[in-house]
């Protein structure tokens, strides 16, 4: 433990380091259980297995340095559903990005309809944050182009499902069904 505490004080590019530099670029004026959880990942990506942070580590750090944390509003959501949230965002595949927003609609629905707000709330920041993630792959040219493509496919219905949840559905029911989305997605399955 001695030897982490020891790095993280003399390093600038420590934990702590790139908790607020991650935090500095994202440029939000409050901190939210989605951009904590990036942050988290981008510790992961940047420091390997050594970068394992809890939640509240992270949180702390915010605050700490005078950030505005705003994670006591949702308790309900958090609690009961951040494990079904944080597998959610688990997709490689259109297939599996469509589940995902199949099941965001489902609780998204379950929670409007139940004048759950801060649930409500939680199932767009998660939307909002598998739009993001597959955003910033479509952008990495270290990722193979077929992939870019998909992902750069997954962001596009992540925004409109964000922007029309009520028409999405129907909305990518026709995409599907475009010659363009069928050459390019489905050709790719063959090869």
């Amino acid at each position: 433990m001695s030897e982490t505490r020891s790095h993280s004080n003399s390093d600038p590019a420590g934990k702590k380091g790139i908790i607020l530099d991650a935090a500095r670029a994202l440029n939000r004026e409050r901190f939210t259980p989605v951009e904590i959880e990036q942050i988290r990942r981008q510790l992961i990506a940047r420091l390997g297995p050594k970068g394992k942070t809890s939640f509240e580590y992270v949180t702390a750090v915010l605050e700490e340095a005078g950030l505005r944390v705003a994670v006591a509003a949702q308790p309900l959501a958090e609690g009961q559903f951040e494990e079904e949230f944080q597998d959610l965002l688990h997709f490689s595949t259109l297939e599996e990005a469509e589940m995902c927003l199949i099941r965001l609609d489902e609780l998204y629905r379950k929670f409007t309809t139940g004048k759950d707000n801060p649930s409500a709330e939680r199932v767009l920041e998660v939307a909002r944050l598998g739009r993001r993630r597959a955003d910033m792959i479509s952008r990495n040219h270290k990722v193979e182009p077929t992939k870019r493509a998909q992902k750069a496919e997954i962001a596009r219905w992540f925004a409109i499902w964000l922007e029309t949840p009520d028409a999405f559905f129907d909305w990518l029911d026709l995409r599907k069904k475009a010659p363009e989305f069928q050459r390019q997605f489905l050709m790719e399955e063959m090869e």
